[in-house]
């Protein structure tokens, strides 16, 4: 399976026309690309799919991009969300930021216009949910402990997610002092993998400091499997199977020999799967499914 996957685009907007071009114009710079005619559509995509940036029309029938717009945030604040507007007065412009856009296009749509735009915002979110990340991370589940494994410090959120895992265990930070000794004087550029609470724990080595050694401790990331592609998306138990597959890189001959079927009925089901979410290929296809397999 490629390491690499590509940037979902988001295009909301009524015309068919507009659709069509700024899809072409995605894929060649590759994209995937997701489509929604109105608001309800967009909202319903994104209950399922996580994109990188939307593109949205201001002027649309019924729930118009503002309100859309004002909706979208509220369930992805930090998604860039770049407007498609033939509207030039400033105080339209205004009141596209103030619903939450972070920029806007004028129309007729230059698709290179389009594209340099999502190239700048996209990186631009990337960088500062990884700095997000990077303060979460340093900020929220890390421990110190002596070289005997006792607990030095640590900070509330791991005392709270200890307590949470410990149910039956009183005293979880004795019962964790053993084995991270064990683990500290082995080779502790490992990750330890800890299963005797109620939920599966990893700790990771951060560094040292002098005597004392930074850890940091998350839930154990589970492997996913077809039925959380069941469960995410709409499709039946047989078309997450295949889907399961395609996200692994695997052909439509190799995925009839591991489920046991006729590539002509693989093929089938891939008909099926790109109209329920709405892609044109297996790419798209593999991009949503990586996705929501690589999700913590």
């Amino acid at each position: 399976m490629s390491s690499k996957i590509s940037d979902i685009v988001l295009v909301v907007d009524d015309s068919p026309e507009s659709l069509g071009m700024l899809n072409a114009a995605l894929n060649t710079q590759g994209y995937t690309a997701l489509v929604a005619l109105n608001g309800v559509q967009a909202l319903a995509i994104i209950d399922k799919v996580e994109p990188d940036v939307i593109l949205l029309d201001a002027v649309m029938p019924e729930m118009d991009g503002f309100e859309t717009c004002r909706r979208l945030k509220k369930l992805l604040p930090h998604t860039p969300i770049i407007f498609m507007t033939g509207l030039t007065d400033i105080e339209d412009v205004v009141k596209g930021f103030e619903a939450g856009g972070i920029d806007y296009v004028t129309k007729p749509i230059s698709p290179d216009e389009v594209i340099a735009r999502i190239k700048t915002h996209v990186q631009t979110a990337k960088q500062a949910l990884s700095a997000q990340n990077a303060l979460d991370h340093a900020g929220k589940n890390v421990f110190c402990v002596s070289k005997q494994g006792r607990l030095s410090w640590a900070t509330p959120y791991v005392h709270e997610f200890i307590d949470q895992i410990s149910t039956i265990d009183n005293s979880p930070w004795a019962t964790l002092a053993p084995i991270i000794e064990a683990w500290l004087s082995s080779d502790h550029q490992k990750n330890l993998v800890i299963k005797d609470f109620s939920e599966a724990v990893t700790i990771f080595y951060e560094r040292q400091q002098e005597d004392m050694h930074l850890l940091s401790i998350v839930k154990t990331k589970q492997d996913k499997s077809p039925v959380d592609l069941q469960q995410a998306l709409p499709v039946t138990k047989r078309e997450s199977e295949v889907l399961y597959w395609v996200s692994y890189g695997k052909t439509s001959w190799e995925i009839s020999q591991i489920l046991t079927m006729s590539p002509r009925t693989v093929n089938k089901h891939l008909e099926q799967i790109y109209k329920k979410l709405g892609v044109e290929n297996r790419t798209s296809a593999a991009a949503i499914s990586i996705r929501i397999l690589e999700a913590e």
